[in-house]
């Protein structure tokens, strides 16, 4: 199995550092045998070559089964143009590997519910959310452009999906909510937007093929809210690509930490891009300061989806809650009586406790 590695910036080098330590843990137990090419994009790629996504970095990408990705981006390339900024090149690997829906887990380990902005009697038994975002469509690639007019510009993108569009990501997480509590809530702002009626009508029909998942409808107004007052209630959660640029992060800061919060892009073979929530940090970068549990668990879903290695994922997932019980933290999500480690401990003690 053949794993595209691209370190990125900021803090993403030690990040991938450790979840590569329990990805060979993970082959050494269960038998298996990673081969992991390492590949520039980000700033690393603009500093190195001038461009964020090198073609020789794609190629890789298109060769390997699967993608694992620190972070990119940082203030040194703030100032760059649009298509020059290290971001640019996330877009176009997602594009270029036609990587549609994006998975966002937001689960609230039981060790750490006390690092939750909500109360505990709100969280309920466990935080555990799925976001399934459609990654390739909507405003962030619609028409766009600016034009002058005689009282200064007008702006403007387009929010544009089409019915296949709609449909493979509902099946995405459909199928996926199957494996889970069979519960899907679709999200979208259909009493004002054409885009999400067609949105609405899509999923519905993609739902009728999937008697046993439960499918509800909800405004992501109103979403937004319930994600704060009632966040048990969902399960999967299927929204349009700005829609869950938003209540992917929402959901994620219920957990504690965005330290904690791995990914998943997926198209329509097993290739897949896993890269940790969290953004490159550059102010902790080179500290050994890091978590890097969002990278291992990242991993973990590469193992689960990529490789259809659910085993090994639970194993991996298993070992990360055995280690919290242990009372290791690092500094992100360091509690009281907590024994604080760095990012290098901490991926090793994971790896043990496999």
């Amino acid at each position: 199995m053949k794993i595209a590695v691209i370190p990125g910036d900021g803090i993403g080098p030690e990040v991938v550092e450790q979840a590569i330590v329990v990805l060979e843990a993970v082959a050494q137990k269960f038998g298996h045998r990673f081969e992991f090419e390492e590949v520039l994009m980000g700033g690393a790629a603009l500093d190195a070559v001038g461009v964020p996504l090198p073609d020789e970095t794609l190629k890789v990408c298109l060769e390997s089964d699967a993608v694992l990705l620190g972070a990119v981006g940082g203030p040194k390339w703030d100032n760059l143009p649009g298509h020059l900024r290290p971001e640019a090149g996330l877009l176009k690997i997602r594009k270029s590997l036609n990587l549609f829906a994006n998975l966002r887990p937001a689960r609230a380990f039981p060790q750490l519910k006390s690092a939750s902005t909500l109360r505990e009697e709100i969280l309920g038994e466990g935080l555990d959310i799925l976001v399934v975002r459609e990654l390739t469509g909507d405003l962030y690639f619609g028409d766009k452009g600016r034009a002058q007019i005689p009282d200064g510009e007008k702006a403007w993108d387009t929010a544009v999906y089409s019915t296949r569009e709609v449909e493979r990501v509902a099946h995405v997480a459909f199928e996926i909510a199957r494996g889970r509590r069979r519960k899907v809530t679709s999200v979208d702002k259909a009493n004002v937007l054409e885009s999400s009626r067609l949105w609405r009508e899509v999923v519905s029909r993609v739902g009728q093929q999937y008697p046993d998942v439960e499918l509800n409808h909800m405004y992501v107004d109103n979403a937004a809210m319930q994600l704060i007052r009632n966040p048990a209630q969902f399960d999967v959660i299927l929204t349009t690509n700005m829609f869950g640029d938003i209540l992917s992060d929402e959901a994620a800061m219920l957990t504690g930490s965005l330290g904690m919060l791995p990914s998943a892009s997926l198209g329509e073979g097993n290739l897949g891009l896993y890269e940790p929530v969290h953004g490159s940090a550059p102010d902790i970068a080179g500290q050994d300061k890091a978590n890097p549990i969002a990278a291992i668990m990242s991993a973990a879903m590469m193992l689960r989806y990529s490789f259809g290695l659910e085993k090994e994922a639970r194993a991996v997932e298993d070992a990360v809650g055995r280690v919290l019980e242990q009372g290791y933290r690092t500094a992100d999500i360091a509690t009281p009586g907590a024994t604080v480690v760095g990012t290098r401990e901490m991926g090793h003690l994971i790896a043990q406790n496999l």
